[in-house]
């Protein structure tokens, strides 16, 4: 599956019933309870990798892309939105990138 595939399923979910579908209910539930559980499954991930626990960083990473997505549609943000950003700092080095950041801070 796709990141792509992904965001359509979140998108056809989204639109059923909250008693219907766990996505429809998170974003029913508002964007502070979508993002908390976004923040739960990064912490998780950062714990599995941290321990070096090989399986469960796999199924938390999944979680937070899950979770980052049905974020990104609860606020109307595309992820061809996120992927062009992405697209746009292949063109310089990370490192460069991140000095052009602090700058507009």
């Amino acid at each position: 599956m796709t990141l792509e595939e992904l965001e359509a399923r979140i998108a056809i979910r989204a639109a059923a019933s909250p008693e219907e579908s766990y996505t429809a209910r998170l974003i029913a539930r508002g964007i502070g309870k979508a993002a908390q559980k976004l923040g739960e499954e990064a912490i998780e991930a950062v714990i599995a990798a941290v321990t070096h626990d090989r399986a469960e960083l796999v199924k938390e990473s999944a979680d937070v892309l899950y979770h980052l997505l049905v974020v990104l549609k609860a606020e109307g943000v595309p992820l061809a939105e996120v992927m062009a950003e992405l697209d746009g700092r292949t063109a310089q080095s990370g490192l460069a990138e991140k000095a052009a950041r602090k700058d507009t801070l």
